[in-house]
């Protein structure tokens, strides 16, 4: 049977808002021109924050001392899988050489970038997570200089949790900035960092935004939109944990798709009936834009086998795809398009979120079908070198020449040209194109 649709979104997120971009463009165009002066006008007219905007070592100390010793434990361990996951990534780079042909030798390097800025939110939720998935992962690369910015709270400043956290993950500075402003501070190197190569972090549509004007001008980690998720489920699954799952994510933000791909019509009637439910208990201040994200975006999808559920997946590439079905081998083998992967009911996002090791910053709106996440790679370059024997230049040379001249680049040909005349006075050479 083909897919059916017992929930279809009413909206879709766009990535087009013209309003948005020609926003963000005059606030980039004016802190690049007015310097730190701009950018502290944008910080008190949209964070609504004239207090300290580089942190001082005191003001750290007073910010980490408010902090639990029992939150402090839970950010510690977090920040050590982090470490710990994010150090198994770095293994896999090496360096190494080859001998391409006899006497010419290639290799690879890898090297850390010198300098990432790292944006964490700090507004309706305090982004405690972000700070160790960004900050930990670039110190780990090798990054010399790591930058925060977060944005403040009129009149008290960055969350304290969050300063803890970029603290102990490793910051070199804390920048109590968010937004337009934010992004812009570090890259264009503003109160005392080094102008950064490249950012990385999730934020709202203008800190998206921001990061994809500035894109060729300073590396980016990706271009976020807001967070999706993707629940695959069979008829053995819990229906209570599917539906407390694709709650938990519909919390995001009132634009964040959460989809349910089962092949149980019962499973998923369960669910739908359960949802709201869950919704309804939930904090007011968490119950509006969970319930939006449920009533406009989410879908449940009804497939006739497995087969079917897969190819849905990868047809969405969700930045979270969780698996609670039987043989998850199957599963981690067939799948194909998806930002971070939960396979089993005992895995779930909001692990992955906080505290389980594999990097949060992932790939959303179908990204997920060319990239992955963050990751130590991010903050790398792989770079390339050689070096050649004049026995071992003469193949190259002479290929070089006959393909360039095929091209039309004579000044290219005749760089080979040249050194096959030096290294080997007495011999000529077919170098023509047609040789």
């Amino acid at each position: 049977m083909p897919r059916e649709f017992l929930k279809k979104a009413t909206q879709h997120s766009r990535s087009d808002d013209v309003e948005t971009q020609e926003t963000v463009r005059g606030i980039l165009d004016d802190i690049e021109n007015g310097g730190e002066e701009a950018a502290l006008r944008y910080a008190r007219k949209f964070d609504r924050y004239d207090g300290e905007i580089l942190l001082s070592d005191v003001a750290i100390e007073t910010a980490i001392a408010q902090v639990p010793e029992r939150l402090k434990r839970d950010i510690d361990f977090s920040r050590s899988n982090v470490t710990r996951f994010a150090a198994a990534q770095k293994s896999t780079l090496r360096e190494i050489d080859v001998e391409v042909v006899p006497g010419l030798t290639a290799g690879q390097k890898c090297i850390p970038v010198e300098a990432a800025g790292c944006y964490v939110p700090g507004g309706r939720y305090s982004h405690i997570a972000s700070a160790i998935m960004t900050v930990t992962t670039a110190k780990v690369a090798g990054c010399e200089h790591v930058a925060v910015c977060s944005p403040p709270r009129p009149g008290t400043g960055i969350a304290p949790a969050i300063i803890y956290a970029a603290h102990s993950c490793g910051a070199d500075k804390i920048i109590a900035m968010g937004g337009v402003q934010a992004i812009a501070s570090m890259t264009f190197g503003l109160f005392g960092l080094p102008p950064a190569n490249i950012l990385a972090g999730p934020g709202n549509q203008f800190v998206a935004e921001a990061k994809r004007m500035l894109f060729g001008r300073v590396g980016i980690d990706m271009i976020a939109g807001p967070t999706d998720s993707l629940i695959l489920a069979d008829a053995q699954a819990d229906p209570e944990i599917v539906a407390a799952d694709l709650t938990g994510q519909a919390e995001h933000g009132y634009n964040s798709p959460v989809w349910l791909v089962t092949d149980s019509r019962r499973l998923a009637e369960d669910v739908m009936q359960r949802v709201p439910r869950l919704i309804d208990d939930l904090p007011e201040t968490n119950r509006e834009s969970a319930f939006r994200a449920w009533r406009d975006y989410a879908e449940v999808i009804v497939c006739s086998d497995r087969h079917e559920m897969a190819a849905t997946a990868d047809h969405y590439a969700p930045e979270h795809l969780t698996v609670q079905a039987e043989d998850l081998d199957w599963w981690l083998n067939r799948l194909k398009c998806y930002g971070s992967l939960f396979l089993g009911e005992e895995t779930t996002v909001a692990f992955g979120d906080k505290a389980s090791g594999p990097n949060h910053v992932l790939p959303t709106s179908g990204a997920a079908r060319y990239t992955g996440g963050l990751s130590v790679h991010k903050f790398m370059k792989i770079v390339t070198w050689q070096r050649a024997t004049r026995e071992g230049v003469r193949p190259v040379a002479e290929a070089t020449a006959r393909i360039s001249r095929l091209e039309g680049m004579e000044a290219h040909a005749r760089t080979a040209d040249l050194r096959l005349k030096k290294y080997f006075p007495d011999q000529s050479f077919g170098l023509s194109a047609d040789g």
